[in-house]
């Protein structure tokens, strides 16, 4: 069972399993979501980009973040609703790169109708090479005992 609302504070930060980004999530993506922007599915084009190769989609390891923050265990059974993500690129995911979450607890606030509150969470996707290549923030509603 995951967390409940009142077991989180401000500070606390939760770092998730890696997971690497590849060819086929790629073109696994693309097809789901019909962006076949050629800097991420043509080699020969990417390679004429300021990235010099083909880079994941940035809504690709947002999506894949969503399901490192699901292998935490702290959202298992106590999320009432995902009610926010924001999200800032600050540097390409490129094929082969290994990320993973790190969510830090910036806020918390209990619902005014009770068993119930809202936890801000500033979210940072992290490569191998310890960067932050989407940083950003999670708003969830969690139950309370």
């Amino acid at each position: 069972m995951g967390l409940y609302f009142s077991e989180f504070s401000e500070g606390q930060t939760f770092t998730s399993p890696r997971r690497t980004i590849t060819e086929t999530d790629v073109v696994n993506f693309a097809g789901l979501s019909g962006d076949f922007n050629p800097l991420h599915t043509d080699a020969v084009f990417a390679e004429s980009t300021p990235f010099k190769q083909r880079i994941a989609h940035g809504m690709l390891s947002v999506a894949v973040s969503t399901g490192l923050g699901q292998l935490l265990g702290i959202f298992e059974g106590t999320t009432l609703a995902l009610m926010s993500i924001t999200s800032n690129f600050k540097a390409p995911v490129f094929f082969g790169d290994t990320i993973h979450l790190r969510l830090t607890v910036q806020t918390t606030k209990p619902s005014a109708k009770g068993g119930r509150g809202t936890v801000v969470f500033l979210s940072e996707i992290v490569n191998q090479r310890d960067e932050v290549v989407v940083d950003g923030g999670w708003t969830v509603m969690l139950k309370d005992r």
